[in-house]
């Protein structure tokens, strides 16, 4: 398993986030690109080679950009899947490498 919480705020958005998080964290920390999921489609495509089949990778985005990033996952030849915890407001895209026999 892989869990990952990679930046997946987009570029323009970084600017808008409250002081806290702009002044005290890096730059490459928060910022995911023009619509937030570069980093995240890069570690959907590096994914399979870590992964055992059956191996999951779990990677925290924003509810907005979940069907996005499952289809990054897809793209990556990965199964997806997203999973929504309204109490905690979390949004995680689940990918799994699919075993030896396609499944």
């Amino acid at each position: 398993m892989i869990a990952a919480n990679v930046p997946y705020v987009p570029t323009e958005a970084v600017a808008l986030m409250p002081s806290e998080a702009r002044v005290y964290e890096p730059p490459v920390a928060l910022d995911g690109g023009p619509d937030g999921l570069d980093v995240l489609r890069r570690a959907a495509t590096g994914a399979a080679a870590w992964l055992m089949p059956g191996g999951h990778v779990l990677i925290e985005t924003a509810s907005g950009q979940a069907d996005t990033a499952a289809a990054a996952f897809a793209a990556a030849g990965l199964a997806a899947a997203v999973a929504r915890d309204a109490e905690l407001g979390a949004t995680v895209v689940i990918g799994r490498r699919r075993a030896a026999g396609g499944c």
